[in-house]
């Protein structure tokens, strides 16, 4: 039997480069991939895009490149609403097949 040449990852690339809070990382992620999206749907530059936010254009920069260290959940989620999208935070019991509770974007 051939010798794997890789390691199968887990669901979260965060978890697998054993970032200290993964699921905040992966969350702020993916909440920073939907302003991208809806900065690019609405044709916004950067400028404009950071005049509605209420930051500065190297903020916007940093934020639709990925580099999200200044941003907190709270921020990505205001920026959501800034730009016209409803956010529903829902909290349930984890399922019993799971095992820990976890924290994710749909």
């Amino acid at each position: 039997m051939a010798r794997k040449d890789y390691i199968v990852g887990s669901s979260n690339v965060f978890e697998d480069l054993d970032h200290p809070r993964p699921a905040e990382a992966l969350a702020k992620a993916e909440l920073a991939r939907k302003i991208g999206t809806l900065i690019a749907a609405r044709g916004l530059t950067q400028a404009a895009a950071a005049e509605l936010l209420k930051i500065d254009q190297p903020k916007i920069s940093a934020l639709v490149r990925g580099r999200l260290a200044g941003f907190s959940l709270d921020r990505l989620v205001r920026f959501l609403v800034l730009l016209g999208s409803d956010v529903e935070i829902v909290v349930k019991p984890r399922t019993r097949a799971r095992g820990r509770a976890r924290l994710m974007v749909a």
